[in-house]
């Protein structure tokens, strides 16, 4: 135990990062199947009262994008990187282990506020922050957030900041500083690529956020009126600093994905990558224009026509570069060397990889503008989810490389059923949102009249919810079995990878140097 609190070893941080981003990605799904079954039928389901509704969704939304997605993918990116690119370790291995705890602090101080409540001589037990995972002023304000609720919610961010940042810095040193002799830029692989543009999304966008949280709390605790009209404040100043964070902070999610799904369909197509530098451009093009759209988010805050028609157009306009990934994986898997891209596909890895083809951006977001049609995304509880289905990627990483991490290869059969079951799931939870949104439901609400006829569509998608959580059951039974079994990843431990992936193999000769 000593041992693993004191660790600096990147492979062990890996390791820490991803059990403690599962199990508050288990949180998360459990609040949001609380959600879920609250909306089951009109006028409540389980009796969720509004002020807990609004709990439960507000920390759905920041526990699945700050404590599970993210560290998901650091786990990804502390245990793998040194591994491509033959390093020893990362540059800085105690900030490394430090960025993990201050995680791991951030995560545990957002969960404690749901028993915080008589700390704070509330009448209640629990404090959660409740104005939602964006924050909206005036929401935010001591006028109508008086409790602990939102404090708790602006110092673990803040807190979680300082990881990210730590972190950050530490892998665009690592990729730059630390490759091994004779691998150029254009010779690493896609993954350590991806990790390199998702570091500068982090140290760039995450100052923005810290900005915009500081003067919440200077709104909060000293009396300032930065987001207060009542004071010559501007309530939608936080909108802008909040979503030119947020929007680089989807792309921060989806790189790792897109370089995990890179990695994954050459070894299983046994051939390499199609138009590996073009991957890797419009890769460093996506990060770019994730600058440009942010107000995409704001297109009913009245703006005005110009700036609305120019981040309409950005937003179709990044579709372009994800498009090109999406054909080069496509030509990838055509003609591959498996046998037929059938086969190729039927691995639990390689079959996630290939269903995040078909969830690329929905280009009606850059379309609402112009189509005077704000109703597309009504009644969906958190779009990024359904916009951006992160999951399939990070799965298809840990079926990849769990053999590599653990020397143990997770069972093939339940992990179809798992795939299966989040497919179904998945499309059953999401897609009838835009129905209930068409007839007239609005987002974050706690219950619903009758007259809404919109019964049907959340009966299903609350199923949908509940055969997701099914599926995430069998996975972890499935990576909980794999601590019993006996090791059968060849070579067991060793240096080269059980799919024949690309990592570096350390010289042996004791001859040479």
């Amino acid at each position: 135990m000593k041992s693993w609190l004191t660790t600096t070893d990147h492979k062990r941080i890996g390791l820490l990062y991803f059990w403690t981003a599962f199990g508050f990605f288990l949180i998360g799904g459990l609040e949001a199947l609380i959600i879920r079954a609250q909306l089951v039928r009109p006028d409540g389901g389980l009796g969720v009262s509004a002020e807990t509704f609004n709990q439960l969704f507000t920390m759905h939304g920041t526990t699945m994008i700050f404590l599970a997605l993210m560290p998901l993918s650091a786990a990804f990116f502390n245990y793998i990187i040194p591994l491509q690119i033959g390093a020893r370790d990362v540059a800085f291995p105690r900030l490394n282990a430090f960025s993990y705890w201050v995680f791991l602090l951030g995560g545990l101080l957002l969960n404690a506020s749901f028993i915080a409540g008589p700390l704070f001589g509330a009448d209640r037990l629990s404090v959660a922050p409740d104005a939602g995972w964006f924050g909206y002023a005036n929401l935010t304000s001591r006028q109508f957030s008086p409790g602990p609720n939102v404090d708790f919610w602006l110092l673990g961010l803040q807190i979680l900041g300082i990881a990210s940042l730590a972190a950050g810095f530490n892998f665009v040193v690592t990729i730059l500083n630390m490759r091994a002799p004779g691998m150029r830029m254009l010779r690493l692989p896609v993954f350590t690529w991806m990790t390199l543009v998702t570091q500068f999304l982090v140290i760039t966008a995450f100052p923005v956020i810290t900005v915009a949280l500081v003067l919440l709390m200077f709104d909060r605790f000293f009396g300032t009126h930065f987001f207060l009209p009542a004071g010559g404040g501007d309530p939608i100043l936080w909108q802008h600093l909040f979503w030119m964070f947020g929007h680089p902070e989807v792309y921060i999610l989806i790189s790792a994905a897109m370089g995990i799904i890179s990695e994954v369909l050459p070894t299983f197509s046994k051939k390499p990558l199609f138009g590996y530098t073009v991957v890797v451009y419009s890769g460093v093009v996506i990060a770019f224009l994730g600058w440009s759209v942010w107000s995409h988010h704001m297109f009913s805050t009245g703006l005005g026509p110009i700036a609305d028609s120019v981040f309409a157009g950005t937003t179709m306009l990044i579709a372009i570069p994800t498009g090109v990934k999406i054909f080069n994986w496509i030509a990838t898997l055509w003609g591959d060397r498996s046998g037929s891209p059938r086969r190729c596909c039927s691995r639990s890895a390689s079959s996630r990889c290939s269903s995040s083809v078909g969830c690329r951006r929905d280009p009606r977001l850059g379309a609402v503008r112009f189509a005077a049609d704000r109703h597309v995304l009504r009644g969906c509880p958190h779009p990024l989810r359904l916009v951006r289905r992160h999951d399939p990627g990070l799965f298809s990483g840990i079926y990849y490389w769990w053999p590599k991490m653990t020397g143990r290869f997770l069972s093939e059969r339940m992990g179809k059923v798992h795939f299966w079951l989040t497919l179904i799931g998945m499309n059953l939870a999401f897609f009838p949102m835009h129905f209930s949104g068409l007839l007239g439901m609005p987002r974050r609400i706690y219950t619903y009249p009758a007259a809404l006829a919109s019964a049907r569509f959340n009966q299903l998608s609350t199923i949908g919810a509940f055969i997701i959580g099914i599926a995430t059951l069998v996975f972890f039974w499935n990576l909980l079995r794999t601590r019993w079994r006996p090791a059968n990843a060849p070579p067991i431990h060793g240096e080269a990878p059980p799919w024949n992936g690309r990592f570096l193999r350390r010289r042996r000769s004791t001859t040479s140097p």
